[in-house]
């Protein structure tokens, strides 16, 4: 199975999907996500999920770029319905967010009517500008530039109108940036019982683990030992996660 741009959106597409991840990636990763999440995204791809994974550009305009990204979205997803790519009449769907992909699917799920059985939101923060863009606070005193809607306006309207009740929240145990607990707290009082906070060893950046492709010659080697173990620590983190974003997934399903 290969990456397919569709409508704009990235897609994989397994054979017989179980549900569809609508993925949004970090503020300055999020181009080209086929790339820089590959290994998280193709992992839920071969457990069966079909993955859109919705490019963007980052703005000031946050809520221009929620909307932008749910067109988009809306418009693979026909597109591959209508060909037959998927096949099944009602599949689930779930949102996959990593760091600002967290804030534009909170801002999806709270200013539209959307079907979602769920949300991912992995390492959420919600600065302001001043503190997401230090550039900013250099020019302060020529103008005042803050994100749309504010990190206080995006928390009310959470607190108000987010309708998506089951979430998982996944915090890494070294991520000074990361503002998940506080998410989770609001959330659980919509919505008691279903919203679930997991802290993982890991960093901010343990979502983009990219593999090492270490050729093993004819002769296995004691490098060749060496740059397996040095793989499998490596990417513990981002195993880890994988393995927790699909229990919680299928919680039926076999561990992979």
């Amino acid at each position: 199975m290969n990456w397919q741009e569709i409508s704009g959106n990235w897609v994989w597409i397994p054979r017989h999907p179980i549900g569809i991840v609508h993925f949004l990636g970090g503020a300055f990763v999020a181009t080209a996500p086929q790339v820089t999440y590959c290994l998280l995204l193709e992992h839920l791809g071969n457990q069966g999920y079909a993955v859109i994974a919705t490019p963007f550009v980052n703005t000031f305009d946050h809520g221009a770029i929620a909307e932008s990204v749910l067109q988009s979205f809306d418009s693979t997803l026909a597109h591959l319905r209508a060909s037959f790519a998927i096949k099944r009449r009602y599949l689930p769907i779930y949102g996959l967010g990593h760091s600002m992909g967290c804030k534009l699917h909170l801002l999806i799920g709270s200013l539209y009517r959307v079907e979602r059985a769920g949300n991912i939101l992995i390492s959420f923060n919600n600065f302001s500008a001043r503190d997401a863009v230090p550039l900013v606070e250099q020019f302060s005193g020529v103008f005042s530039a803050e994100f749309t809607p504010s990190p206080l306006e995006t928390m009310v309207l959470v607190q108000k109108r987010y309708q998506v009740k089951r979430n998982l929240i996944i915090k890494f145990a070294n991520d000074t940036i990361d503002q998940s607990l506080a998410l989770g707290e609001t959330l659980d009082k919509s919505f008691p019982g279903m919203v679930k906070v997991l802290t993982l060893t890991g960093s901010h950046i343990t979502p983009l683990g990219q593999s090492l492709k270490w050729q093993i010659k004819d002769v296995f080697t004691p490098f060749d030992a060496l740059g397996q173990w040095m793989n499998q620590e490596i990417y513990r983190d981002l195993n880890q996660l994988k393995r927790e974003i699909h229990r919680w997934l299928n919680p039926l399903a076999p561990p992979s």
